[in-house]
């Protein structure tokens, strides 16, 4: 039975990329949403399902709302996967590129190919809510002269023509994607993959005391855990007081569960967000 992975976006969309590599030849249904809000919910509801969210870009950084979402949710992380974000510029078929009045495609996307679009001055830039939407909306729409900032992936799922490729200023571009479920599919997954967790992801708050953060960071160091990621996020409605979200990276279980009891006393409201392997 095919694993159902639930994505904001649509067919062509980054996401659905991700979610079809990570899953690689194995068969999945994957449900589209129109918010990572409505993903987290979905998942929430029907406890068979999986979920695949962007948490952090290469350039753009980390997507501070999607911890808070897997914070909140109560849901746990299963895995990780790193994509190489490529951009095309694509049209209706027979489209010259000289012709092009008008692109479209999500915020993001348009600022990572600024460079390009520079080379063409006289085209409007309009922000749309995904890339392959945009894809999907032209061809549609049979919009004449207009373009979209999308996947090769999404311009041959709705039939355009790629005028240019690789067009992001920057190549050293990757979003990275967690796989998050029900406490019991992860184990389930484990079981049946038999992957082996080497990274987490914690969450925890800290007291106003001097050098606090300093003391946790250097008992991870002691314990050979490789701090691949910390980030703080506000409290609401607590003045100048942070959540941290931080990855570790492991070769030991062992010393990294010895970690964590050494620094528990530290720290309040310390929270394994899941345990994983890790993408390369």
């Amino acid at each position: 039975m095919p694993k159902s992975v639930v994505i904001q976006g649509i067919r062509g969309s980054y996401h659905e990329i991700a979610a079809r590599r990570f899953f690689d030849e194995e068969e999945i249904n994957v449900i589209s949403k129109n918010t990572f809000r409505e993903v987290i919910e979905t998942v929430r509801g029907e406890q068979s399902y999986f979920a695949l969210m962007a948490i952090e870009n290469t350039i753009a950084g980390s997507l501070l709302k999607n911890h808070e979402l897997i914070r909140e949710s109560g849901l746990f992380i299963t895995g990780e996967y790193k994509l190489r974000i490529s951009h095309c510029l694509a049209a209706l078929p027979g489209t010259a590129l000289e012709e092009i009045t008008e692109v479209a495609s999500h915020p993001m996307a348009l600022s990572q190919c600024e460079d390009f679009l520079d080379t063409l001055p006289a085209v409007k830039i309009v922000e749309k809510p995904d890339t392959a939407m945009s894809a999907k909306w032209i061809a549609e729409n049979h919009l004449a002269a207009h373009a979209a900032v999308c996947s090769k992936d999404a311009a041959e799922e709705y039939g355009l023509e790629v005028l240019a490729e690789a067009i992001e200023t920057n190549p050293h571009n990757y979003t990275r994607f967690l796989l998050v479920s029900g406490l019991e599919l992860a184990k389930q997954f484990f079981l049946e993959t038999q992957h082996r967790p080497n990274k987490a992801s914690l969450v925890f708050t800290l007291p106003h005391t001097v050098g606090n953060l300093a003391a946790v960071l250097t008992i991870l160091s002691f314990y050979s855990i490789n701090l691949t990621k910390l980030q703080s996020f506000p409290l609401q409605g607590k003045e100048w007081q942070y959540y941290f979200y931080a990855d570790c990276a492991f070769k030991e279980h062992s010393r990294y569960k010895q970690a964590l009891n050494a620094i528990l006393p530290l720290t309040h409201d310390l929270k394994i967000l899941g345990e994983y392997e890790a993408c390369d």
